[in-house]
Parts: C-alpha cells; sequence; structure tokens
C-alpha cells in the first residue's frame, strides 16, 4: 500500500517526571542525574499491553551504571532465553580461541571438516560468523527433526543442506552457520563448546548464570550458538562492559584490542543486502555496511567505523554499546504474547534514542522543563531564553525534538517554548471522543506560563493548529507563522461528532493497520516524508525516524477527537478580520504550495524556503530561520 503525505494528513486529527534541572545546575557535563521516566513508561507499557510477563534493564554510561529496573515478574535473579542476543557471546568466545591462535578468522570450513565440499567448504570463520557465508540461514523445518545434543551431530545435519549462494556474496541473517563455526572452534581446542563458552567467556566476567544449553524443556537444540543462550541481567551487563572495554574486565584482559575491532568491523563487504533488513528498519538507514561478528553494526561515524552496535533478538532482549556516547546497556525481556502488530526483535531497539534523550537533556541544564495541567492531561514543555515569547509547535508523527535547529538559535533574542502536542512525545495520549481542541491546549499552556501574547510557529499538523489559534484567539498572537501548513480538511471539525457507521467503518480500518503491522505502518509514513522523486533526502532520515520510531502511534489506531476545527475554519476565517501578521513558509519541493489560508487571509505573507520539501525547518534549517528571523524582525 503506498501512502502518500496527503494520506497520512489526512488521518492526523480526526509521563514523565524529570530530574532536577535546579540540582544539575552546579555539576560536571559528566555528572548531571539522567531521566529515563520516558524510556521506563515505555517498558512499562509493554508490560502492561501483555506482550511481556516482565522486562528488566540496566544502562551504563562512563562505566557507571546510571540506570537499574525491573519490571512486572523480573527481578535479579530471573534467568531468561535470550535468542540472537546470544550470538554475540559465541562470537567473542571464538574470537578468544583465534586469540590462542588455535584458530584464524581466515580458516576455511574444509580445513577443519573436510567433509563440507564444493562451495560450503570455502566459507571462512568470518563469514561463518557474519551471515555471509552462503549456507541457509536456518535448517528446514523437520528435516531431520531438530532434537540433536551436541554440535557434532547438528553439523552431520547441516553437511548435506544445499548451499544458497556463494561465500561472500549475500548477507543472509540467521544462525545455522555459528553452527559450524562452533564446531571448528571444539576441534581446535578439544573442548564441547559449554566448556569453551565458560572457560573464555563466563567464568573471567563473573558469569554465573548464563549458559548454551539447554533450550527448550526437551533438552534439544543443544548448543544453538546463534540463539540457545541464556543469562541474567547482570551476567551480560559484565559482558558489555568488557566489549565496551576494548576487551578489558576489572583490570584483566580477556580479548584482544584486535579481536574487538574485527569483530565490529564490516564483514559484509560486498555481500548484496536485501531491503527491509533489520538496521533499515530500526534506523532508517540504507547502508551496507551492516554486520560485524555476531552484532549488529546499527551506526556508522564518518570514517565508517562502528558507533551503534548490538544483538538483538527476536523475543525482545537487546543489548547495545553507543560508542558515541560511552554507553552500553541491556534491556532483558521474552516475549509472551505478540498481538496488535507488537514486533519484539523490531521494538527493542528503540531504547538506545530514549537513553540518547535523556544524556541531551542533562547536557542542557539551562533548559526549563516541565508540564502543565490541560483538560483530562498534561502537556509537556521546554523554555528558553528571554524576550518575547515563542512558540513552535511540531508536526504530525513528530514530538518537540522536531525544532532542534530552531530552539536554541532563536532563544538567543526570544523565549522561546516547544512543547509536545496532546498524544505525542511526552505529552498525555488523548481519550477517545473527547471534546478539546488542540487550539484550547494552547491557550492553557500560555496561561500557566503566564504568556499574554505569543509568536507562533507551527509545522504542518501545527501549522493547522496555528490557524485554528488565529480564528479562536487571535487576541493571544504577536504573529503566526504556518510552515508547510494549510487548512485542514481530513475533517469537518469538532461540531460533527463521529456517527456511529463513521466509527465502524474506523475500528475495521484500524484492525487493518494492526494486521499490516505498526511498525510497517510507521515506515510508510517515514518513507512519504524522506522520498522523493524516488531519492532518500538523507539529511532527513535519521532525524525524522528517530521521532517516528518513538512516536506511539496513538492517532491511527483510535478513534480521535475533532481535535482541529477542519473545514469549519475556512468560514470562521471568512467572518473573521485578520489584524495580526500571518506568514506562510513553503519549501519548494513541497507538493502542497498552493496553500488555501493565501486566498482566505490576503494580508498573509508567503516565503518559498529554497530546496526543501513538507518538513522545511529540518532540510534547509539555515534557510528556513533566516526566513523567520526576517518575518518576526518586521513584525512591530
Amino acid at each position: 500500500m503506498k501512502i502518500s503525505v496527503h494520506y497520512f494528513l489526512a488521518m492526523l486529527m480526526p509521563l514523565i517526571l524529570l530530574a532536577s534541572v535546579s540540582q544539575a545546575q552546579n555539576k560536571s557535563k559528566l555528572d548531571y542525574a539522567y531521566n529515563f521516566l520516558p524510556l521506563q513508561n515505555k517498558i512499562q507499557s509493554w508490560v502492561d499491553s501483555g506482550y511481556y510477563n516482565g522486562a528488566s534493564i540496566i544502562i551504563a554510561k562512563d562505566n557507571k551504571v546510571v540506570y537499574k529496573k525491573y519490571f512486572g515478574t523480573y527481578n535479579p535473579e530471573t534467568v531468561v532465553f535470550i535468542a540472537s542476543a546470544g550470538k554475540w557471546l559465541a562470537a567473542a568466545t571464538i574470537a578468544a580461541v583465534v586469540d590462542e591462535n588455535k584458530l584464524n578468522w581466515t580458516d576455511k570450513v574444509k580445513k577443519w571438516l573436510p567433509e563440507f565440499t564444493g562451495v560450503k567448504g570455502e566459507a571462512t570463520l568470518t563469514q561463518l560468523l557474519s551471515h555471509t557465508s552462503g549456507y541457509p540461514d536456518y535448517q528446514p523445518k523437520e528435516q531431520p527433526l531438530d532434537i540433536y545434543q551436541t554440535l557434532k551431530e547438528s553439523v552431520a545435519q547441516i553437511v548435506n543442506l544445499p548451499a544458497d549462494t556463494l561465500p561472500g556474496t549475500k548477507f543472509k541473517y540467521g544462525g545455522l552457520a555459528m553452527q559450524i563455526a562452533g564446531r571448528i572452534a571444539e576441534l581446535a581446542t578439544g573442548k564441547d563448546w559449554e566448556t569453551l563458552f565458560q572457560e573464555k567467556i563466563a567464568i573471567p566476567l563473573q558469569i554465573r548464570s548464563t549458559h548454551f544449553t539447554p533450550v527448550d524443556s526437551s533438552g534439544g537444540h543443544a548448543p544453538m550458538l546463534g540463539g540457545g543462550a541464556k543469562t541474567t541481567l547482570q551476567d551480560y551487563a559484565n559482558f558489555l562492559s568488557m566489549i565496551s572495554n576494548d576487551g578489558m574486565f576489572n583490570g584483566k584482559r580477556i580479548l584482544s584490542v584486535n579481536a574487538i575491532k574485527l569483530m565490529q568491523a564490516n564483514h559484509v563487504i560486498d555481500a548484496k543486502v536485501n531491503a527491509g533488513e533489520f538496521v533499515e528498519n530500526v534506523r532508517g538507514s540504507l547502508r551496507k555496511d551492516i554486520y560485524g561478528l555476531g552484532e549488529w553494526i546499527e551506526e556508522v561515524n564518518a570514517k565508517g567505523e562502528a558507533t551503534l552496535i548490538s544483538s538483538p533478538s527476536w523475543a525482545g532482549a537487546y543489548p547495545w554499546i553507543d560508542k558515541k556516547n560511552n554507553v552500553y546497556g541491556f534491556f532483558l525481556t521474552h516475549v509472551s504474547k505478540s498481538r496488535n502488530g507488537f514486533n519484539s526483535f523490531l521494538s527493542s531497539p528503540v531504547i538506545p534514542l530514549y537513553v540518547r534523550d535523556a544524556i541531551l537533556d542533562a547536557t542542557h541544564p539551562e533548559v526549563k522543563r516541565g508540564f502543565v495541567n490541560v483538560d483530562n492531561g498534561k502537556l509537556f514543555y521546554e523554555e528558553l531564553g528571554k524576550g518575547e515569547p515563542l512558540i513552535f509547535i511540531h508536526g504530525h508523527s513528530f514530538d518537540h525534538y522536531e525544532w532542534e535547529p530552531q530552539f536554541y538559535a532563536f532563544a538567543k533574542k526570544y523565549r522561546v517554548i516547544r512543547y509536545d502536542v496532546r498524544g505525542y512525545g511526552r505529552s498525555t495520549m488523548p481519550q477517545e471522543f473527547a471534546t478539546y481542541m488542540h487550539a484550547d491546549d494552547l491557550a492553557i499552556l500560555m496561561d500557566s506560563l503566564n504568556i499574554k501574547k505569543a509568536h507562533v510557529v507551527g509545522l504542518s499538523m501545527g501549522g493547522f493548529i496555528g490557524l485554528d489559534f488565529l480564528v479562536l484567539h487571535q487576541n493571544r498572537l504577536l504573529s503566526v507563522t504556518l510552515a508547510n501548513g494549510d487548512v485542514w480538511n481530513g475533517s469537518p471539525g469538532p461540531s460533527s461528532p463521529w456517527t456511529a457507521g463513521e466509527i465502524t467503518k474506523r475500528r475495521d480500518y484500524i484492525q487493518s493497520l494492526y494486521q499490516k503491522g505498526i511498525h510497517n505502518i510507521k515506515k510508510d509514513w517515514f518513507n512519504a516524508l524522506t522520498i522523493r522523486n524516488g531519492k532518500p533526502i538523507e539529511q532527513l532520515r535519521q532525524p525524522i525516524w528517530n521521532m517516528i520510531y518513538k512516536w506511539d502511534a496513538w492517532q491511527p489506531t483510535h478513534i480521535e477527537p475533532r481535535f482541529l476545527l477542519g473545514t469549519s475554519v475556512i468560514e470562521k476565517l471568512k467572518q473573521t478580520e485578520i489584524t495580526v501578521p500571518v506568514l506562510v513558509l513553503t519549501g519548494d519541493e513541497d507538493s502542497l504550495r498552493k496553500k488555501k489560508v493565501i486566498e482566505l487571509v490576503p494580508a498573509a505573507k508567503q516565503m518559498i524556503i529554497p530546496k526543501a520539501g513538507h518538513v522545511s525547518n529540518l532540510e534547509n534549517a539555515e534557510r528556513f530561520n533566516t526566513a523567520l528571523f526576517t518575518f518576526l524582525n518586521g513584525v512591530k
């Protein structure tokens, strides 16, 4: 289903306790209290929804634990099968054998297992651990019945499976080839896999509850390197501490620096990567250098070096290292029920974004943060600067971070406020069929902050809110800027409540969205905003995806209140004498360049932002800021 900007605009409308900023004022940048309550609320919502019976998380920054929390049935002793999160442990175990010179990363399968003839024998140890070996990703179901007890038995079942491709030509995520790598390590050392893991990794790292056997109650699948480990929260955190510190743990070297570097290097090389792989799904990136040895390379720096690495599990367990922020963390859980389009594998990687938000907020203690009470809810806001009040309102599926290129720049001259609209970011989720409006929420926000009049700037949905505010509360405005927003035609407005027929149709539509998968809905919307003429707009992809990924998607999955005046704003504009300055900022590539509001408000001024589309404030922030500064400077 192809989804356009118009389509999602037609779907638009139909907590958080902050760490004390005052206490952080006199602390160093590395000593701020971090606010992880937004992350805590996200995890709690997963547990409350029944996706997990419990969960736990640990986060360390600069080698100090800054957050640890248990949810539901989990406690410090809880042992959980972590599926693919064990791939990282397995690769590290083999790296330890290589460090002893008992194996070489370039060793081919046929050197240790001569029964693997032809192309399957040509695969190297690195290809086995990077899903580029050409082997099938998984063993065919019950062909034979998968009840082997040793790696030797496992390999005996794999040897006759036909190769999918030539080694090094295709990336195909799975776990079967890792069994071969494990068996090779056994042959090179004369020890079974569990003994190897315990000697090389578990015991040196004081990991006492982590094992690769057995996977299930029948005792089968043992050991399974690509998905058979079980662990506790602290056990895996010890492992991450070692990886994060280049192979050192408590003053002892566990792995060589070269081993760590090699594990984090790109081993996909020239192999073909299919569209829709993990990194594209969770980071919005179209890169091909996405996998090392037993770990995903989620992000890289300008030099191509890994900066965000992980080993996610289909069951939800998610270990990661954010080298850019010197952070490592582990989210331990195991999915109990998948419904309403929830995907554990693709949901957990949102966690580093919440952690980065907490770090970013802590580095700006000068920013005032808080909540204001509105009808049946709260709005989160940030405030900075002195002067005339200037309020920024974000677009649909975004949050207050949309205005990052504007917030600090305009705070040098204005008292700038940015906030999360109800139903987005850290603000309260709405209630179906409620009677409040976004414009009313804005008025309450201003009252709570003792603002009589303000300049208001809204983009897209924020522009719709700004236009509603113009006709409902013009006396509260110094000026209004509608950035890539116009007359909202998605509904007739709050005076026309939902009919029984509309409700039934809407419920059916919501179910179709769940069937498609909420993550897929987000991706369609993301692509609609960041692809133009078939080409991705690179500077938009990361900031927009980070917001859409965190978005709760309340709006498309509920029957919304009539938050906006909708088409009824047209008649109100015709009946209202507009006396405040109105600016319409439009990206020259925006498909909605011709604005109805220009016809309805003849005194409105339109300015075109070059080299920008619908999200003009992010695509060409410099020209957007220049245009807005010019307009505001001219407001008397």
